[in-house]
């Protein structure tokens, strides 16, 4: 068994099995064809000047009469108490100049139900997030009250998104999480007629595949809510933002460049919640959530903004069972090794001399593991098709990023060092090295060799983890490996 080859023992047959993970942070848009890249330059040059100059020409005169309605207001005057008179007056206008604006821009905005009004719902829920184009919702919604970080306001549009009154996240504030939700308790409760809340509670975009984990902040108050669904059925994708896929600029000039496009809004019933939920607001985010997702069609996944980061990171390096991330997080945790990080005691010359593949009773025995489902499963994620057994070294190395993915990657690498270092002395040969760099570096055939050779100077046929790490230490393109944080940095949204 020891013989077996690089890609045989990187092949999973759960990856067979099933459908890879969901992945709602990533969107590819591409002209598929000769006639849209034609298409697409003609309007480029006829239609897009004139889409750009009147939607400018709107947006200016939605912030002008903004500002003459924030006149003479500090923000502290816009916190303390709501808008009245001629000032509240102004919102209409301003949201029908903001609706214009879509239109000019080739983008018909459709609304199917009806908004219900703040002593009805002090809060609306708007799912799935995917788009900067999503604050149309506020035009559609009366300029109801977002979030927003407070350093985003410090830009034109800034005038406009304070006259919708907002709730200002503070990202330096350590306490920013609590005096959000104090704040949003505050206006959904308040007696005063504040707008209602608006709230993304996926938090981040996702490309519409799924509703991801809502987070609960604005099912705190305990008060009903009303679900708000955003659709873009058109033909061609050109409004998804995730954090892998098209900048915004591409998105916008094929938004633009398109004959026409179009948003659909709906307002669902109001949700009021039960006794329970009203108690635990995380029930309360689940239950609402599960509601959008059937109006929508489209399923739940309990994954967060960094739960897929991470599994992206780990499928850029290679790392095994990289598809199954968040499955082997819960198994993991379910069996108690995240909490004891059993596997890295594990981590030691002697593995060398044992056997690496193992059967089921092997792999539990190692693991201290009970013979019950979770465990089986676990196993069954990394189990090879005609080996029907499971090479230990694989789930190490999976493991390892685990346990380990709050630091520097260069701390899984000295662990997978030893995994794969077959003597005592720290010694790993190219081929071992090979079987290293694959699974935790995502390096091909060429880097790999050259990357060895360079580790390696004086032609010695074997480097130490010292020797790489110098090595690396040289190398710009190798920085990552001592980054605190060696995820992707996501857009801002």
């Amino acid at each position: 068994m020891n013989g077996k080859t690089i890609s045989e023992t990187r092949t999973f047959s759960r990856d067979d099995m099933r459908a890879e993970i969901l992945n709602p942070f990533v969107h590819k848009l591409e002209l598929d064809n000769t006639f849209e890249k034609i298409r697409t330059a003609i309007f480029t040059v006829i239609l897009l000047p004139f889409r750009v100059i009147v939607i400018l020409y709107l947006i200016v005169t939605a912030w002008f009469l903004a500002c003459i309605g924030l006149y003479g207001l500090s923000e502290e005057d816009l916190r303390r108490a709501p808008m009245t008179g001629w000032r509240r007056s102004l919102k209409p206008l301003i949201c029908f100049i903001g609706k214009m604006s879509y239109l000019a821009g080739g983008m018909a905005i459709s609304i199917r139900g009806r908004q219900a009004s703040r002593k009805e719902a002090p809060i609306l829920v708007v799912a799935p997030h995917s788009s900067f184009l999503d604050s149309c919702i506020v035009y559609a919604t009366k300029m109801s009250s977002v979030i927003v970080r407070k350093e985003s306001m410090d830009n034109y549009v800034g005038k406009l998104i304070n006259y919708t009154q907002p709730l200002y996240v503070l990202r330096d504030d350590p306490n920013s999480r609590q005096n959000t939700i104090k704040e949003i308790i505050e206006r959904a409760t308040s007696k005063e007629n504040w707008p209602q809340v608006l709230i993304f509670p996926e938090g981040t975009c996702t490309n519409r595949s799924c509703l991801i984990t809502f987070k609960p902040g604005g099912f705190y108050p305990g008060v009903p809510v009303q679900p708000v669904t955003i659709r873009y059925p058109n033909a061609k994708d050109t409004v998804t933002w995730t954090w892998e896929g098209p900048g915004a600029l591409k998105l916008l000039w094929l938004t633009l460049t398109q004959v026409h496009s179009s948003c659909e809004i709906e307002f669902l019933p109001v949700y009021y919640p039960s006794e329970e939920e009203k108690r635990d607001p995380k029930l309360y985010a689940r239950n609402v959530r599960d509601v959008m997702a059937k109006a929508l069609g489209i399923p739940v996944l309990d994954y967060t903004y960094d739960d897929c980061k991470l599994q992206q990171r780990a499928k850029q390096l290679g790392i095994p069972g990289a598809a199954h991330l968040r499955d082997i997080t819960e198994l993991r945790a379910s069996l108690g090794l995240s909490t004891n990080n059993r596997e890295l005691e594990l981590v030691n010359p002697s593995l060398a001399s044992k056997t690496r593949w193992v059967d089921y009773n092997t792999f539990a025995s190692w693991l201290g593991l009970p013979y019950n489902r979770d465990a089986k499963r676990l196993y069954d994620i990394f189990l090879h098709h005609g080996t029907e057994l499971v090479y230990f070294p694989d789930y190490l190395v999976c493991a390892c990023f685990l346990a380990c993915q709050h630091e520097p990657l260069s701390v899984t690498l000295l662990y997978a060092f030893k995994i794969f270092t077959p003597n005592e002395y720290g010694r790993m040969n190219e081929r071992n090295y090979e079987e290293l760099v694959t699974r935790c570096l995502g390096f091909g055939p060429e880097e790999t060799v050259m990357t060895f050779r360079e580790a390696d100077p004086d032609g010695k046929g074997y480097i130490t983890f010292d020797d790489f790490i110098k090595y690396a230490r040289t190398k710009p393109e190798l920085e990552f490996l001592f980054a605190k944080d060696t995820t992707h940095k996501p857009k801002s949204q």
